[in-house]
């Protein structure tokens, strides 16, 4: 295979640095965090501390250097797609989940202070087989998540 810059290439090829990538759905999405947690099995990743004793606005803001969505945003496709940072609400929102469901995945009264990335993913899967329900399974798990710790 012979190296050629962008110019020679525009040549003799239209060349589209622009093209936009399709917008990944919320499963894709999730998907993809699993399989970036699998690649790396035993990783030791950090977990956050007591999230759901937190203010929704400390939480928020919760962010931590090797933490399971530090892995996510490693990731140069699921920046692209639109994961500004590797914050907790970040994840939330990027992810379409629950408080509830990025507890599971995150939070230290589950593991620790450390949990392996493998243990990350399953509960990354987890939430993908999870309906999202009505308003009334919103409420519900509003209400009831930080109980199961």
């Amino acid at each position: 295979m012979k190296h050629q810059t962008l110019d020679q290439l525009r040549t003799v090829a239209e060349i589209s640095a622009d093209q936009a990538r399709p917008a990944l759905s919320r499963h894709e999405r999730l998907e993809r965090w699993a399989q970036l947690l699998e690649r790396k099995p035993y990783r030791i990743l950090a977990t956050f501390y007591q999230t759901e004793y937190q203010t929704r606005d400390a939480r928020g803001l919760m962010r931590s250097a090797d933490s399971p969505i530090s892995v996510a945003f490693e990731d140069p496709v699921l920046r692209a797609q639109g994961l500004f940072d590797d914050s907790y609400d970040q994840a939330k929102q990027f992810f379409g989940l629950t408080d509830r469901q990025l507890h599971d995945i995150v939070c230290y009264c589950h593991y620790g202070a450390t949990m392996t990335a493998a243990a990350a993913a399953q509960y990354v899967r987890a939430a993908m087989a999870e309906p999202e329900g009505g308003l009334f399974a919103r409420i519900k798990a509003a209400t009831f998540w930080f109980a199961r710790c």
